[in-house]
């Protein structure tokens, strides 16, 4: 699987253990309808707005083996969800070398990457 950068898909978070799959990757597969494939990292903000959308990201849900979500998480979120709140003004920071490239059906690469937080590996360019 590739990231929205073109490099393999790195995992988002492994606690809580995030994607469609439970892989902790935000792989999409032909399963996953959703497109559970931007890697966010929660806000408050966010939070509330997805609440807000009906898509309540806050509540735990065992049976799903969701463990609701706080501040900081980062978690596979679907691309049209996350698109909601941009146009909100509400959108979480995004984790790109962990966002599935199929997201890019739905939302461009150039919004994507106003909300990135990635660090890169090689930090010698920020200096």
């Amino acid at each position: 699987m590739r990231n929205v950068l073109g490099g393999e898909l790195e995992e988002c978070s492994a606690d809580p253990v995030t994607g469609f799959t439970r892989s902790g990757r935000c792989e999409v597969t032909p399963d996953d309808i959703g497109v559970h494939g931007i890697c966010a990292v929660m806000t408050e903000d966010f939070l509330e707005h997805q609440v807000e959308l009906g898509n309540d990201l806050v509540t735990p849900v065992p049976e799903w083996r969701f463990p609701g979500l706080r501040p900081g998480d980062r978690w596979c979120v679907v691309a049209v969800r996350w698109l909601q709140s941009e146009r909100a003004g509400r959108a979480a920071p995004v984790v790109l070398a962990s966002t599935s490239e199929a997201v890019l059906a739905l939302v461009p690469l150039e919004i994507l990457q106003l909300y990135a937080v990635d660090v890169p590996d090689d930090l010698s360019g920020l200096v």
